[in-house]
């Protein structure tokens, strides 16, 4: 376990050089607008999400509008993000209950985001990092699962089967707390960039000295 913490530690002393402004890819005014961007980015890109999202906003700036708006507009709005029944039915119910139960401001608690509908521990992880700075623990999506199996921070069955909740359970007690909400963004941006899932760019990558999966040819 020791080995893995220094290892963990280098790879985010790497990826920090490499990926100086790394940071979530959602456009968003504010918190309540952040819960909606992060569930319309459930099976769909950010950049698909940050083309829906300024109608929308627009549309509905505030946790109240989204409360009363009708769901048939809602889903029109939000129909190329996929699911849309589901993430406008979420979507308003969410806002609704964040003005009746929370006098409608998002709660800064896991156990309080959870309750809404259409949050889940994901969700909760990206909000509480990114709207209130606050770390309880580490978002896994398919690039941080791909890439830490990749890495050897977990084991690949694990992040093949894309288990996010022990996956998670490992990565917290290798990361620092203090790196818990920039490790997501760093694996992202370094899926994104180079670590591509079908064609990953070893040569240049600057954690091939390290990772145990690297394809770089030896001269």
């Amino acid at each position: 376990m020791k080995n893995l913490r220094f290892h963990a530690a280098e790879i985010i002393r790497i990826l920090k050089k490499q990926y100086p402004d790394s940071k979530i890819a959602l456009n968003y005014g504010d918190i309540f607008q952040l819960v909606v961007a992060v569930i319309l980015s459930a099976q769909c890109t950010d950049v698909r999400v940050n083309r829906v999202t300024p109608a929308l906003f627009k549309r509905f700036p505030r946790v109240q509008d989204f409360a009363e708006c009708d769901v048939h507009e809602l889903e029109k709005l939000i129909y190329s993000t996929g699911f849309y029944k589901n993430k406008a039915k979420n979507i308003k119910g969410a806002a609704a209950k964040v003005v009746v139960e929370f006098g409608g401001k998002v709660p800064g608690t896991m156990q309080e985001l959870l309750s809404l509908p259409g949050v889940a521990r994901k969700t909760a992880n990206v909000v509480l990092s990114s709207g209130f700075g606050l770390s309880e623990g580490i978002v896994v999506d398919t690039h941080v699962a791909r890439i830490c199996g990749l890495l050897g921070l977990v084991p690949k069955k694990m992040s093949e089967a894309k288990n996010a909740v022990k996956i998670e359970k490992i990565l917290v007690k290798l990361v620092p707390r203090k790196d818990w909400g920039i490790f997501s963004f760093l694996m992202i941006d370094h899926g994104r960039a180079i670590c591509v899932a079908r064609r990953p760019k070893c040569g240049i990558c600057p954690l091939n000295g390290i990772c145990p999966s690297a394809r770089v040819v030896k001269e």
